[in-house]
């Protein structure tokens, strides 16, 4: 129940800071979307392995890196999350002038915009976040969100720079997009999380046992004994987000 309190956390605060930011119309919304999200990862790494995105969480669990019984629960606490920042958000800031949505060619290159950039999330996070040969590096929230921060800048205004099912969610109830583009959201950024994954396993093949996710929870418990005894900074905090927690 911990690890699905921090991702609730996360993805509050997370889709607090891009509905507020982006209703406020601020010219560093990107920047303050990619440090926000950098900042969470750090602080719920060592807990849940600090996901804040169903996208994430389905590369993590097709990796190897997450017990199947932990992904609709990682999933819900997420949706929930978002939903409850973008209510709060909306009844801060106000509704927006108009909801973003395309259609036609411009459709199809939301989409693509959105595939193609998940991936680029998602495969940096299994890279970054779950890797052996990246043992207690303390670089992944930073690269995390630079990835995020360069997706928002590089593709924002094709596809609305979601790159998150969940976030898809939280912006849809703030108005921010049109419901009638969820379902780019669903399925461009899951199809990228497990095809992102599926990469991964095939350029890493020696780590497809790496973490069993039937001892995932003894392994996070584990590092938790040992955390206690000694004190290694963030070094505990990323081996969490290894076996994704």
């Amino acid at each position: 129940m911990r690890r699905y309190a921090v991702e609730f956390v996360g993805s509050f605060f997370l889709v607090l800071t891009i509905c507020g930011a982006v209703l406020a119309k601020a010219s560093l919304a990107p920047l303050a979307i990619g440090l926000a999200l950098a900042a969470l990862v750090y602080a719920g790494g060592h807990v849940s392995g600090a996901h804040y995105n169903p996208a994430v969480t389905v590369a993590v669990f097709l990796r190897g890196g997450l017990p199947g019984r932990d992904v609709a629960p990682y999933m819900l606490a997420q949706v929930l999350g978002s939903a409850a920042a973008a209510t709060l958000a909306r009844w801060m800031a106000g509704s927006p002038e108009q909801a973003f949505s395309v259609t036609g060619k411009a459709l199809a290159v939301a989409f693509t915009a959105e595939l193609l950039v998940t991936f680029m999330l998602a495969y940096v996070v299994l890279n970054v976040a779950t890797s052996a040969s990246h043992p207690n590096n303390s670089f992944y929230g930073l690269a995390i969100g630079a990835t995020v921060l360069g997706g928002a800048i590089s593709v924002g205004g094709l596809s609305g720079g979601v790159f998150n099912p969940a976030v898809a969610v939280g912006v849809s109830v703030a108005g921010l997009i049109s419901w009638s583009m969820l379902w780019v959201y669903m399925v461009a950024n899951l199809a990228a999380g497990a095809l992102a994954a599926l990469a991964f396993r095939a350029l890493n093949p020696a780590e497809h046992e790496k973490p069993d996710p039937a001892t995932a929870y003894e392994q996070i418990q584990e590092v938790d004994r040992l955390s206690r005894e000694e004190p290694i900074g963030t070094a505990t905090g990323r081996h969490n987000v290894e076996v994704g927690a």
